[in-house]
């Protein structure tokens, strides 16, 4: 029996779901941080806001300050006027002291990775830079 064509790939990917990815996006992440040398996040990590909700972050690095750096994504489904309220009163019940959160687009992470980086690197995650080297997932290689 002759293993699947993108079998590497599949199992990169379902390695990633099996890590707590909850969405493609929140993939786009760990491909981004292998693509720039950045430290894998924490994924979907529980936390209680200030109004005692319970809530869960997409990406959540340690910065070596002691400090917490929250990355955000949001999809199309961000969007829309209400949910995009929502989001905005969820980041402020989230934010305290030592945290910083900051929000991308999945766009941004397909498009654009290079400069999510870059502004991740500006806030103190330690990596490599933001060259545009070439990804590396598991033998296969990605532009």
């Amino acid at each position: 029996m002759r293993p699947l064509r993108w079998s590497r790939l599949l199992r990169a990917a379902l390695t990633d779901i099996g890590e707590g990815a909850g969405s493609v996006a929140e993939i786009d992440v760990r491909r981004m941080c292998r693509r720039f040398g950045l430290p894998p996040p924490r994924r979907q990590v529980r936390r209680r806001d200030s109004a005692g909700r319970r809530r869960f972050t997409d990406c959540e690095w340690r910065l070596p300050d002691g400090s917490l750096l929250v990355l955000e994504v949001d999809g199309a489904f961000h969007m829309d006027a209400e949910h995009w309220e929502e989001d905005l009163a969820r980041q402020r019940r989230l934010s305290g002291p030592g945290r910083t959160i900051v929000r991308c687009t999945a766009r941004e992470l397909r498009d654009e990775p290079e400069a999510v980086a870059a502004d991740l690197q500006a806030l103190g995650l330690a990596g490599r830079g933001t060259h545009d080297w070439p990804e590396r997932v598991e033998g296969h290689t990605t532009a």
